[in-house]
């Protein structure tokens, strides 16, 4: 029986991965590397610090990964201030479903507390959650199951009731590590055979999640 939902934040709830992508190219670029969308599409999903560990590693021992964090920062502040962070398609009608239904709701994000809380705030949507569980909360970020465990926790429910919602492979290894039933809703990495194989059912947007809740809430 599903008793919450949780949502990834970055390129589920919020269209954010093009922004950071494109931050991330022009910090390479400063210091001399691409940063392909190939290489990008690796680090999607995993908390900062392990994105620069894997970064880092890519690029070499001469690369500058300190030097990098900052300017990466920097670009990423200068990229968001151009635009308002919009949501995906179907945040709302998914959310006002499971608000319909008393069904509990949580953010678990590889993204730090202090820059989810002020999108979430942002886009509307943070009084809408019961709970928030970010990646410099937990030890091990995605693919491990910490932050999706603290957020059961954090919501008071056990793991095998939740639903996670993802649209990268580290998060859905995540979910599935945690016990959880995930469900896929790619964003800009296209799916994988071992996402298919790990998650229970993969839709191309939050309103058809939505879609598919109801009917089997009208079932149970």
């Amino acid at each position: 029986m599903i008793r919450a939902v949780i949502f990834d934040m970055d390129g589920l709830l919020l269209d954010t991965e093009p922004i950071y992508r494109a931050a991330w190219q022009k910090a390479s670029a400063h210091f001399g590397r691409e940063l392909t969308d190939a290489l990008y599409a690796r680090l999607a999903g995993r908390n900062r610090a392990d994105a620069e560990r894997m970064l880092a590693a890519e690029f070499g021992e001469e690369f500058p990964i300190e030097i990098f964090k900052v300017e990466a920062k920097k670009r990423e502040e200068a990229e968001f201030s151009e635009r308002p962070i919009p949501t995906k398609p179907g945040v709302d009608e998914l959310l006002s479903l499971l608000e319909s239904r008393n069904i509990s709701r949580a953010v678990a994000t590889s993204s730090e507390r202090e820059r989810a809380v002020r999108w979430l705030t942002g886009a509307g949507l943070l009084a809408r959650f019961g709970a928030v569980a970010t990646g410099d909360e937990v030890a091990h970020g995605k693919p491990a199951p910490d932050i999706y465990l603290l957020a059961a926790k954090r919501l008071g429910v056990a793991s095998e009731d939740c639903l996670v919602l993802e649209d990268a492979e580290p998060g859905i290894r995540a979910a599935r590590a945690a016990g959880m039933t995930v469900y896929h809703v790619p964003d800009m990495i296209p799916p994988s055979a071992e996402s298919a194989r790990l998650s229970d059912g993969r839709f191309d947007s939050l309103s058809a999640v939505a879609r598919d809740l109801e009917d089997k809430l009208a079932q149970s």
